[in-house]
């Protein structure tokens, strides 16, 4: 925990100025699970670019990428580009998703946080995705990354 003037709040669950996490207090910015992030309502769209951008410069596929999106959220890739090209927010993105029963045993810690210790629900499923397109651009065999 991480004193800022009179607030307590707790480092691992910080909102950062972009919506996402980030390290180090900052005043003013309060615990996500009590307040709406700021990535909720942005569109996956705006973010599936850098997801895309990051895969390649590390030698994986758009389609590798497309693949890890589905098997989190059940959606192929026609129902993906549905969503890029109605400016989908993350919010609802998830809410029509059906997440793979599997998704639990994704593990590890996305900027610093660890993904299974997250309580906000949704926040836990963007960085479960945030998790497996790290471990894709980290070169893992798509075997390890669909926890086959």
């Amino acid at each position: 925990m991480v004193a800022v003037g009179e607030q307590h709040v707790d480092r691992r669950d910080r909102v950062g100025e972009a919506g996402l996490l980030s390290d180090g207090p900052s005043v003013g910015v309060k615990p996500y699970p009590h307040e709406m992030s700021r990535i909720f309502t942005t569109s996956v769209s705006s973010v599936y670019p850098h997801y895309v951008t990051k895969v390649e410069k590390k030698g994986r596929t758009k389609a590798e990428l497309d693949r890890v999106i589905e098997w989190l959220t059940g959606f192929d890739e026609s129902a993906l580009k549905d969503h890029l090209a109605a400016g989908t927010t993350f919010a609802d993105f998830f809410a029509d998703a059906r997440l793979n029963s599997q998704a639990s045993l994704i593990t590890g810690v996305v900027c610093g946080v660890r993904v299974e210790d997250v309580d906000d629900p949704l926040m836990q499923k963007i960085r479960y995705l945030d998790k497996l397109v790290d471990e894709l651009a980290k070169g893992k065999s798509m075997d390890k990354i669909l926890r086959a």
